[in-house]
């Protein structure tokens, strides 16, 4: 946990000084480097010291048996981990006769910058050995946005006051030792080396290895190529066993001399193509990386992230650390997706092994409407790798006895990997969150091959399984019974307000889509009864309202349920998961996350603004956020209602939560779809904006806390800036046709170059509702260990 500040505030980097041996678990996640496709978390060149090793390859996995106490039909058999990979990050140092090592001898300084415009990670040190040889340390690192497969460092040494002999050991290592951190003895086994070599050797300067796991048998391979600048005599030697291969650079500094390394290191896997295809791969890879060379990769990577932040950058006045997090937020989201081209995107992205690795439905409520705005190529490729698990989701839905797909609750490959069937099997609703986001991508980008294809295949199988899953009652209202909704704190109950909303939406989406491309829709053996009935569900959906309260309820039912003893309730008993049974917890009032206030989030146009107040009033008072999830949400409505202040405290905390280690789990990978909704509460609660389809509408207002708000988005093929000050709002359509919005209320054309000036009307004042005691929202209020069930 961070007990103090670790991070120096700047707008546009993350700067640690002096080094804290004690939170290299936190600050590897916070430093790690990855493109969606490959993750070096940010460890020091040398190995060690470290908390956590990480190096990743996006859906490369070993597979595990799921324990049970008691089996059940229809229980997943084998569970998916996510593995440490073939480390090629390491360039182990010796000084003298000394191995550099920050535990020994003195630091005389030690600084690491993540360069958000660049892309680059730092470092800078000056240490003297306990044999009293002085070095300065600098190295740089990268991992490429533009060729997938690299990543990259470059070392260098330099002698500071004497002569000294150095030696660089560059290592490609498999199987490293990793620290315990599985609850599941059989799961440790497995993970403890996961990786059976298959080849192994060097050429000059070059290594290889090759390997493949064990159980799950997918293959990988990892090669390395060095540029060795060094006075004369400097020189190089290289050899492999089976989980090394190493290149020993040797050299002899005089005072002031420098070894500089430059090492370029590409990976590959595949669950089908042969050992010399693969081995073939990263070789390429390696050569067209060698050919752009050190500099040139450096270059790229400027100017990807010069266009990435042309079109994404939020910008915010009042609050230099907010405006750094923010920026933190996007960087660490566009890492987490950028290249991950049709693989998923992880809870915690490349930056550690928490959740084991496996995505959830985060991926599509939180971390994909931002890249929809921002990057929509990430997007189109997060929804194909979707339905490319098609088989699989189809074959679970049919195994439970439902027609359709049932996309897992949690998975790596596609298939489904939650042990906890309430919170897992029984949360279908991330079948329509899957379908919300191809409505939404397509409404935005007007991709018609998308639409055509992966889109309407996508949006008929989810819609199948409502159908099959809900009812309709003797008065013609439809059910969804026996569901989880986004709250795990309320698990198996009956018409989840948000699961049916989300589901009207999916089915309406589903025949407008049948409608739309009727030839493709037939050789789904769509027929226009299955649309119409879609349409009928969709129209008849029941949402369970509290007349006497006024208010509408999570589920039905929820609000005759006893309120949660928050008198009798120890601060130090959060999250109430680790210290009350389950049977209590979902037998009362109290939410773990923003669920009845997330379908205000997802589906707004189905509430008016007085049930908006008095829905999110009612909820906040129950709501204790033992989930990352919920801040943002929170952020979002309390923004639209009218409490500036509560949504400013609530933004803090979903863009905090992994700078301040609020959750203290940072160590273990950050919070992806948190930080995405940092975004989401910036954008949509102080910008209040909302897509509907054809509609795009803004309604900002700013919290006293700050004083101007300007993001970009991109939307039906223009380029949009908004820039919101205190009393005004100001719209400036950077690139595409003339279009239309909507300005609380009054529609509002827009022209290439003519900023349009918009006044905000004041908020309607509104009491402050009441909030759990020992749950107060902020930038400095830790909170315990957050864990999903497993």
């Amino acid at each position: 946990m961070f007990t103090e500040p670790c991070f120096s505030v700047d707008h546009w980097s993350l700067k640690e000084s002096p080094l804290k041996l004690d939170l290299l678990p936190q600050s590897e996640s916070v430093f790690a480097l990855a493109n969606g496709h490959l993750g070096w978390r940010g460890n020091l060149d040398e190995g060690e010291p470290h908390g956590i090793p990480g190096s990743y390859l996006n859906g490369l996995y070993e597979a595990h048996p799921l324990p049970y106490p008691e089996g059940g039909y229809g229980y997943p058999e084998s569970g998916q981990t996510a593995i440490n990979v073939t480390n090629g990050k390491v360039l182990r140092l010796l000084v003298g006769d000394e191995p550099f090592d920050l535990r020994y001898g003195r630091l005389h300084s030690h600084e690491r910058t993540l360069d958000l415009r660049s892309g680059l990670l730092l470092r800078h040190c000056e240490w003297t050995s306990p044999a009293g040889s002085t070095v300065r340390v600098h190295s740089t690192r990268l991992v490429s946005f533009t060729q997938r497969a690299i990543a990259a460092v470059a070392y260098e040494v330099e002698a500071v006051d004497a002569p000294v002999r150095v030696v660089v050991q560059s290592e490609l290592i498999a199987n490293e030792q990793l620290p315990a951190v599985s609850g599941d003895p059989r799961t440790a086994a497995v993970l403890e080396s996961p990786l059976e070599s298959e080849e192994n050797r060097t050429m000059g300067n070059r290594l290889l290895l090759v390997h493949s796991t064990r159980m799950s048998k997918l293959r990988m391979a990892t090669a390395a190529d060095h540029t060795v600048d060094g006075p004369a005599g400097t020189r190089t030697s290289s050899e492999s066993t089976a989980d090394v291969a190493r290149l020993t650079v040797t050299s002899r500094l005089g005072a002031g001399e420098k070894l500089r390394i430059e090492k370029l290191v590409a990976y590959g896997w595949s669950g089908t193509r042969s050992l010399p295809a693969v081995r073939d791969q990263v070789e390429a890879a390696l050569a067209a990386a060698s050919s752009t060379r050190w500099e040139g990769l450096v270059e790229e990577q400027r100017d990807y992230l010069q266009d990435f932040w042309a079109r994404s950058d939020v910008e915010v006045d009042g609050d230099d650390e907010l405006q750094q997090a923010v920026r933190f937020a996007l960087f660490h989201v566009l890492q987490a997706g950028a290249r991950a081209e049709q693989r998923p995107i992880p809870g915690k992205g490349l930056t550690g092994t928490g959740y084991d690795g496996h995505t959830f439905w985060d991926t599509e409520t939180f971390v994909l409407p931002l890249l929809t705005y921002t990057s929509p190529g990430a997007v189109v490729e997060a929804l194909r790798w979707r339905q490319s698990t098609l088989a699989a989701a189809r074959n679970r839905a049919r195994q439970l006895g439902l027609r359709g797909a049932a996309f897992p609750w949690r998975t790596i490959d596609g298939s489904e990997c939650s042990a906890y069937w309430p919170a897992g099997t029984a949360a279908f609703h991330i079948n329509a969150d899957i379908a919300d986001s191809v409505i939404r991508y397509v409404s935005a980008t007007g991709d018609e091959d998308f639409a055509r294809s992966s889109g309407l295949e996508l949006l008929v199988e989810t819609a199948r399984l409502w159908m099959s899953l809900g009812h309709h009652d003797q008065r013609g209202a439809f059910h969804i019974d026996g569901v989880t909704g986004p709250d795990e704190y309320s698990a198996i109950v009956n018409d989840n307000t948000y699961t049916n909303l989300m589901a009207a939406r999916n089915l309406r989406g589903a025949a407008h889509a049948v409608d739309r491309y009727p030839d493709e829709a037939a050789d789904l053996s769509v027929e226009d009864e299955e649309a119409a009935a879609w349409r009928a569900a969709a129209e008849s959906m029941h949402v369970p309202y509290n007349a006497d309260l006024g208010v509408h309820e999570q589920h039905a039912g929820s609000t005759d349920r006893q309120p949660w003893d928050f008198a009798a309730t120890h601060p130090d008993q959060y999250p109430l998961m680790f210290n009350f049974p389950y049977f209590d917890i979902y037998r009362k009032q109290v939410v773990k996350q923003a669920d009845l206030v997330l379908a205000m989030c997802t589906c707004g146009e189905c509430f008016d603004a007085e049930h908006k107040a008095r829905n999110f009033g009612y909820y906040e008072s129950f709501t204790v956020r033992d989930s990352s999830l919920s801040a943002c949400c929170q952020a979002v409505l309390a923004a639209e209602v009218g409490h500036g202040h509560m949504a400013y405290e609530y933004a803090i905390e979903a863009a905090l939560i992994d700078l301040n280690d609020l959750h203290m789990n940072t160590r273990d990978g950050l919070h992806i779809a948190s930080l995405a909704g940092t975004w989401m509460a910036l954008v949509g609660g102080f910008g209040g904006m909302r897509h509907y389809e054809d509609t795009l509408v803004f309604a900002p207002r700013l919290p006293q806390e700050l004083s101007r708000l300007a993001f970009h988005m991109n939307i039906w093929g223009r380029s949009l800036r908004v820039e919101i000050t205190a009393g005004y709002a100001t719209y400036l359509l950077l690139t595409g046709e003339p279009m239309s919005m909507c300005h609380h209320g009054e529609v509002v054309t827009l022209a290439v170059g003519s900023p349009t000036r918009c006044p905000i009307p004041d908020a309607p004042a509104q009491p402050s509702p009441d909030r759990p005691p020992n749950c107060r929202p902020g930038r400095g209020s830790p909170r315990r260990e957050h864990r999903r069930p497993v």
